[in-house]
């Protein structure tokens, strides 16, 4: 698990979103009261919340140049069925993509990745490298090339690992 600071604007929802699963203790926050809460999900929701979560996580695991970790739903199918509208600011003719259906999850994500499409921090938005971790964090880095959430740790213990495989 990162130590980084949450992703910028509307990503925060979409890292939060694939975080609510720690891989290598199986802890999985939509399995509470409190993290269904955070997302606004029902019980009966939970297993979209968790199929949508998946996909994403492939998605920032590509953006990153890795494979997927297990065979999902394509995101752009899960995607296709939350309705966005287009708004116009009268004031400045500004343009957004907003959420016609702002109570569901999928709208939101919809919503999340749009904006980002427009703002160009999609593809900044990744999933750590380690297969025990795959934790989403936003990379930061000048290049665009971060491979890990945390240097201190996963990035720490893969180069352990081929250092001692040397």
């Amino acid at each position: 698990m990162s130590e980084r600071s949450a992703a910028p604007g509307s990503l925060a929802l979409v890292e939060s979103l694939v975080n609510t699963l720690d891989i290598e203790s199986g802890a999985d926050a939509l399995d509470t009261a409190d993290g269904r809460e955070r997302f606004g999900l029902t019980e009966a929701q939970v297993p979209g919340a968790r199929e949508l979560r998946e996909s994403l996580r492939a998605a920032l695991l590509a953006h990153a140049g890795h494979p997927a970790h297990a065979p999902v739903t394509p995101l752009g199918e899960l995607l296709a069925s939350a309705p966005l509208r287009v708004t116009v600011d009268p004031a400045d003719g500004s343009a957004a993509l907003v959420s016609a259906d702002e109570g569901r999850l999928h709208s939101r994500i919809a919503e999340a990745v749009a904006a980002a499409l427009i703002a160009g921090t999609w593809l900044r938005l990744k999933a750590c490298e380690s297969d025990t971790c795959h934790w989403a964090y936003y990379d930061r880095s000048p290049a665009g090339r971060g491979r890990w959430c945390s240097m201190q740790v996963c990035g720490a213990r893969a180069k352990m690992r081929r250092y001692r495989a040397k």
